[in-house]
């Protein structure tokens, strides 16, 4: 059993969740996939393996999978929520191409810093946060 299966378990019965064979597969597929992906991309997705699995039923899984902190969504102004990975990944902020959508993962120590030190600045205590850059990507600026 893998670790995040482990941590959606116990979530559930911690929760009082009822858990399901439809939950953990929709998890399975979700932690298979690499990218930023959207509710309807990860229909398709598990379609194609369980097509009795509907899309309310994966809405309901994914808000499942982010109370539990394996995943969690990001915005990139399109009006599409996507989700990524958390669990066992380290903090990123995301550059957005706002031509094409792609999204660039990166870590900066020197921004952290930054951060923090504002935050110490103005008495504020950061309890998250989600840097988002938006701009043209290599391809869409050629």
């Amino acid at each position: 059993m893998t670790d995040e299966l482990r941590i959606f378990r116990n979530f559930i019965k911690k929760n009082n969740i009822k858990n399901s064979r439809s939950r953990e597969k929709i998890l399975e597929i979700f932690l298979n996939t690499e990218k930023h992906i959207s509710i309807y991309e990860l229909h398709d997705l598990v379609k194609r393996q369980y097509p009795e699995i509907g899309l309310a039923t994966i809405y309901r899984a994914m808000n499942i999978i982010c109370r539990s902190d394996l995943a969690e969504t990001i915005n990139i102004g399109d009006g599409v929520k996507r989700f990524e990975h958390k669990y066992g990944h380290r903090h990123h902020d995301h550059l957005i191409c706002i031509k094409c959508g792609k999204i660039i993962e990166m870590h900066n120590d020197d921004i952290e810093e930054i951060q923090k030190k504002m935050c110490k600045k103005f008495d504020f205590k950061m309890t998250d946060h989600k840097l988002q850059i938006f701009g043209y990507c290599k391809n869409c600026l050629d």
